[in-house]
């Protein structure tokens, strides 16, 4: 939502990019503005649509959960593992993971995701074959991956595959004009769902929330609202 060139150019490129053979995609941008969305769009709006889309926070998971939570396990691979599991990117084949907060992930796993994205295949925790899949790999961060680069967090060779196709989302501070189109958005959207009348906001509240700063961003403006 918005008037902005930045608004308009993003919505050029995830289109481009969702109509497109693209497997792999990176989504920088400080947090709050809008990477689960832009996300979302570029699979929905995909030949990639009818297939599931996968979502999985890198940090919201235990280490050791997240490794069979992404690729599974088989019977046995570990002392919980009562009973073979599919992983993530098993049960999305054909559609798309979204990998957010990748820049947290560990070592070890970036080495696997690599491979998974270079040759398509992966192994279940504990399996001795190969899987094949198809997914379209969409990873987020609002971390600096290339200060991660020079710290040795991060993988070079998985950080130059996931940015063959990098987009930055703009903070909501750089594109003022699309304060009050979003300021309406969320009002109107907010009033239907609680069946209320869309409320209008003074003058002085409305050059308020366009002299604000927004440091949590749209994610701000919307609570706000």
């Amino acid at each position: 939502v918005g008037t902005s060139r930045q608004v308009g150019d993003l919505k050029w490129m995830i289109l481009r990019i969702a109509q497109s053979d693209a497997t792999t995609v990176l989504l920088q941008g400080e947090s709050g503005t809008g990477k689960d969305l832009v996300a979302r769009i570029i699979h929905f709006a995909s030949a990639r649509a009818k297939a599931p889309f996968s979502a999985v926070n890198c940090v919201a998971l235990p280490e050791h959960l997240l490794e069979s939570e992404l690729f599974g396990h088989e019977k046995g691979a570990f002392t919980d593992a009562r009973a073979q599991k599919k992983g993530l990117f098993e049960q999305a084949d054909g559609g798309t993971v979204y990998l957010d907060e990748i820049g947290d992930m560990r070592p070890d796993l970036q080495a696997k995701l690599l491979r998974l994205i270079e040759e398509k295949t992966f192994r279940r925790l504990g399996g001795v074959r190969d899987l094949r899949v198809d997914v379209r790999i969409v990873a987020a961060t609002n971390r600096d991956l290339e200060k991660s680069l020079a710290a040795g967090e991060f993988r070079p060779d998985l950080y130059y595959r996931l940015k063959v196709f990098p987009i930055t989302l703009p903070p909501l501070r750089e594109r003022p004009e699309d304060i009050l189109p979003l300021m309406r958005h969320f009002l109107l959207r907010f009033s239907r769902e609680m069946r209320r009348e869309t409320p209008a906001l003074h003058p002085d509240a409305e050059a308020w929330l366009q002299a604000y700063a927004w440091p949590g961003n749209v994610r701000e403006l919307r609570n706000l609202m």
